[in-house]
């Protein structure tokens, strides 16, 4: 019967009992008379319909009709009927009294508990009613008693038995007088006079919610002081009491009896209840979780100290359990435990009841501090790894003690560990050559020698046996903080000598951050500090001889050279391409040989740069003798430097006559595009660290193109052991950093290399340098390019997923990277990888269309591209067009001669140059617009092209154009170089080798 809600209506909750669910409340809406009363007239209140009534409804009513609606018989039969029987048959099976499924009645039940618990907590003040035969929600009223009952439990032990009932008391107001009507009827009744006793055995109570109980006697609904469990009042509907015979009457008082007298009010006669209250003392048990019966072995130190193998110390488990402890007695911390705790003594025949008063307000500032201390115990225990427990009771130790706790190891733990506090104290004293190192480190009593916890902790030992057999676990902190420290100390005459450690003085930046984070005292000079700060570095006068000026930035540049070599520390000037690296590093050398130095320095360069050096030490610094070493027909022999002032040579060159070259001492070696040693393990790196000489230097556009090992090759040049070996600069740095895009361990690295490293950009030398204009430039392929493309994509999507499902995504690089190239070279002409290609390529139509432009305004253009193909396919077009050029490549033999002809001769407007060929050193200054064909995978080697044109001279603005065939593999490399280069800027150029960083994702990307 439906419902008017423009008509007066009233929102009610009924009680009815299901024939299988047992008792459930409804909602109804029923519609009122003219008077204000209740028809007839009703309908069921669901969260479909809601909404109809909103006016006449509160927050609550809508919460209640949510809950009531997710224990009706539909929703139930939904969530529990698994295989889909008709609601009444799923029902008739499940509580079939013979067979019925007993384990899906307690599921049933326990959900009905918990939502009927939420709904009853709502229900206070809303209209309540007892649901009639007829289906009337409001047949009759429910009155809410507004205060909790109370129940007594009462036992009382007799010879053979003891006998339990309990007795439920409700406030009627103070006392005026005598005993009231309803109050005590036996001696028995112990209850105060200003209660009342509820009537409630074999009055047709019902329970309404067990957990917490609601009870219904007489139409009056109770609910409890003390969360009272329904279950324990339900057998005393129908008996005056349980009997306990006397041959099960221990094992009840343990079970039943003893929780119950911890939560509730207990009166006995015929054993005591003895209540205490004590100051409790808050006691923390650790406990070691075993996951594995591996046996744990043992190693042996040089020194002959053992420490136990702690290969999983990361997966080890330590619980942490929160107990109190309250004289003689010791009770679990538990969010939801009783107000008090109870033991049972027994004496001959007779019991003894200790009930614990517990302190619950001091408990939970307890848990608290512990919380706050970063132990979030939850129900009083909390399981955290090996290593993240020892560490927390390493920073937390004096706390402990301090809040009066007691730190205790559980009893059936077979190793022992070390609960107490340790500590360790480094200092730093600034000595002639060295840092030198002193420290102290403390395990409670014990003194632990520095050399012993060095070897640890290198080792990545965190476990060691102290001299009373207990297990110290080193805290994670020092394996963190102090692991640069430990990697980069060294015996200052060799590994057999005393226990004295030193630190070089290159790693100032190490010191000063140690002192810094409170890690270390230090004792260092003034003068040593103002290396942190170039801006503090004095100015050196040029040499009066140097034909040339310095701008304000390459001044620096000039008097940081010339700063390091006051401390025999290694540099690299890492400016961008075309700051004048070249004339800086002329400069410092012409005031060498004005300062009376004899010695000849190194110049180390690709191939391809000898001649542009020559002509700058010409231009710059002719009074330097300048002795080019190189050639086939070169003289083998170191004597003939000694006439000299600069050796030009090659990296090739170092590299086959190393046995000749290291014998001889050089003033400075000097790398330029030092990126050549990137790789530690080739020959020329190899090489290059044999040679022999007062200073060194290095320079590079980019001391970073693949990974940050290429940096640690290049700074292990100019300054040995600045960053440890080669397997602990990668564990320590390059996996965190590369893998992980730990940016603390960036931070990290970047000022261990901060002060031998110079490293300015166009930008903040803007003022130097005209402007330059970059543009990205779509192309679309045409439908011939377009269908070979979509072809080619097919392909290689179906046989590079294969095969990354069949060997992993590190294993099919090189077919991803063989499918990309190809879709690459087809984005920009079919014929790269079909020679009978006949069709055109919208690419190269729309590059030949602006290159046409730009010479017919008398512009000169770059045109880069990464694939020699590309080029000849530029190339045939030029030829057939009679249009002259300037060409380089890898096989490019007078590279200069095409410079020149191209810088010279302003009839030669294009200049066609591979990427990885043209990328170093070229002055094309003449240039003013350059053409960028394909996207490079590491956009570095793209701005090495551009700086090309874009360097010190030029006078122009550049215009760089790149080329991208639209919806193509080209496109979507260009927003993944973005997402590769999170870390870029934030040490030097930290991008990672695209190939390498290539998800699977990302290549799913890629073949879209």
């Amino acid at each position: 019967m439906k419902v008017s809600p423009l008509q007066p209506f009233q929102i009610v909750y009924s009680l009815l009992d299901h024939e299988f669910l047992g008792y459930l409340i409804e909602a109804f809406v029923v519609q009122r008379n003219s008077k204000g009363e209740l028809t007839l007239q009703n309908q069921t209140l669901s969260t479909q319909n809601v909404g109809e009534f909103a006016k006449g409804l509160d927050e609550r009513d809508f919460e209640l009709v949510k809950l009531i609606d997710s224990i009706q018989q539909d929703t139930i039969v939904k969530k529990f009927n698994t295989r889909k029987l008709p609601a009444v048959d799923f029902l008739l099976k499940i509580y079939d009294s013979q067979k019925g499924d007993k384990l899906v009645q307690e599921a049933i039940g326990g959900y009905l508990e918990t939502i009927k618990a939420q709904i009853m907590a709502l229900l206070p003040g809303k209209p309540f009613y007892i649901m009639g035969n007829d289906g009337n929600p409001a047949w009759e009223s429910i009155i809410w008693m507004p205060e909790p009952a109370r129940v007594h439990f009462h036992f009382v032990r007799n010879a053979d038995s003891t006998h339990y009932f309990p007795i439920i008391r409700y406030p009627v107001g103070p006392r005026e007088g005598g005993p009231r009507e309803g109050g005590p009827k036996d001696g028995k009744d112990s209850g105060p006079v200003d209660t009342e006793r509820v009537e409630f055995q074999y009055k047709d109570a019902l329970m309404i919610c067990d957990e917490p109980a609601y009870l219904l006697v007489n139409n009056r609904l109770y609910h409890f002081s003390k969360n009272v469990d329904g279950k324990k009042l339900r057998p005393f509907f129908t008996k005056n009491h349980i009997v306990i015979p006397r041959n099960i009457e221990q094992q009840y008082y343990e079970r039943f009896v003893t929780p119950l007298i911890a939560s509730y009010d207990v009166y006995a006669k015929g054993f005591e209840i003895r209540t205490e209250a004590m100051e409790p003392v808050p006691v923390l048990t650790v406990a070691e979780m075993v996951h594995s019966s591996k046996a744990v072995p043992v190693a042996l130190f040089q020194d002959g100290s053992e420490a136990t193998d702690n290969e999983d110390v990361a997966s080890q488990r330590i619980m942490f359990d929160l107990s109190f402890q309250y004289g003689d007695f010791t009770f679990r911390y538990d969010n939801f435990g009783a107000s008090a705790n109870v033991s049972l003594e027994k004496k001959n025949d007779e019991y003894i009841f200790h009930k614990i008063r517990r302190d619950q307000r001091l408990e939970r500032l307890k848990l608290t501090f512990l919380r706050e201390s970063g132990l979030d115990l939850r129900h009083g225990r909390l399981a955290l790894s090996k290593a993240e427990a020892f560490s927390w009771l390493a920073n937390n130790n004096s706390q402990l003690q301090e809040a009066g706790f007691l730190l205790r190891q559980d009893a059936q733990d077979t190793k022992r560990y070390f609960l107490g506090y340790s500590s360790i104290n480094v200092s730093i004293k600034e000595g002639r050559d060295w840092f030198d190192i002193y420290a102290n480190v403390r395990f409670g009593e014990f003194e632990i020698p520095f050399l012993k916890l060095r070897t640890l902790i290198l080792n990545k030992k965190h476990e060691f046996t102290l001299p009373n057999g207990e297990i110290a676990v080193i805290p994670e902190a020092w394996f963190t903080k102090y692991s640069e420290l430990f990697g980069f100390l060294e015996h200052p005459n060799g590994i057999d000598e005393d226990e004295r450690l030193v630190l070089h003085k290159h790693h100032l930046a190490l010191v000063q951050e140690l002192e810094r984070e409170n890690l270390a005292t230090t004792i260092i000079s003034r003068k040593l500090e103002r290396l942190r700060d170039f801006e503090e570095i004095e100015s050196f006068p040029l040499p009066t001889r140097f034909m040339g000026s310095l701008r304000p930035y390459q001044q620096a540049g000039y008097d940081w050279m010339n700063f390091l070599r006051q401390y025999r520390f290694g540099g690299c000037l890492a400016d961008d391409m075309g700051l004048g690296k070249t004339v800086m590093t002329l400069a410092m050398l012409q005031g060498q040989k004005e300062a009376g130095v004899t010695e000849p320095s190194l110049l180390v360069m690709p191939t391809s740069l000898l001649y542009n050096w020559e002509l700058e030490a010409r231009k710059f610094t002719p009074d330097l003798r300048v002795m080019v070493y190189t050639g086939t027909y070169r003289e083998k022999n170191t004597a003939q430097f000694d006439g000299y002032d600069l050796i030009l040579t090659s990296y090739g060159i170092v590299r086959i006559d190393i046995d000749l070259l290291s014998d001889y001492r050089f003033n400075y070696v000097i790398l330029d595009e030092s990126q050549a040693i990137k790789n530690p393990s080739s020959h020329i790196t190899k090489a290059v660290m044999q040679l022999n000489n007062a200073y060194r230097l290095i320079l590079t556009g980019t001391p970073i193109e693949n990974s940050t090992m290429d940096l640690w090759s290049q700074m292990t040049f100019i300054n040995p052991g600045l960053l440890g070996s080669q397997s602990f600069f990668r564990n320590e740095f390059q996996i965190p950093i590369e893998k992980r895009h730990d940016e603390a361990k960036t931070g990290k690295l970047y000022g261990l290399i901060k002060p031998f490293m110079l490293r300015r950009n166009k930008a903040q030398v803007a003022t130097d340098l005209p402007p330059k204009v970059e543009s990205v430039l779509y192309s679309d392929m045409t439908p011939d390019q377009a269908a070979q493309y979509e072809e080619a994509k097919s392909y290689y999507r179906n046989l590079i997923l294969e095969r990354i499902e069949e060997e992993g995504i590190a294993k099919s690089q090189m077919i991803v990277l063989q499918g990309l190239t190809k879709l690459r070279q087809i984005a920009n002409h079919p014929r790269m990888v079909d020679a009978e290609y006949e069709g055109d390529s919208g690419k190269l139509d729309d590059m030949l269309m602006r290159l046409e432009s730009a010479m017919t305004e008398n512009h000169k253009v770059l045109v880069f591209s990464q694939f020699i193909k590309h080029l000849t396919v530029v190339r045939q077009y030029l030829k057939e067009k009679n249009i002259k050029y300037a060409y380089l490549d890898g096989s490019t033999v007078d590279r200069q001669s095409q410079v020149e002809l191209f810088q010279t001769d302003d009839s030669v407007k294009l200049f066609l140059i591979s990427l990885k060929a043209g990328g170093l050193g070229h002055n094309l200054t003449a240039a003013d617009y350059v053409f960028i064909l394909d996207p490079w995978w590491n956009p570095a080697i793209e701005a090495q092209a551009v700086d090309r044109a874009h360097r010190i001279g030029q006078q122009k603005t550049v215009f760089t154009y790149k080329f991208i065939a639209k919806n193509t593999v080209e496109e979507k490399i260009l927003s993944l170089q973005r997402a590769k280069q999170q870390l870029a800027g934030s040490l030097i150029t930290t991008e990672e080798n695209f190939m390498k960083a290539l998800t699977k994702e990302d290549i799913m990307v890629l073949l879209e």
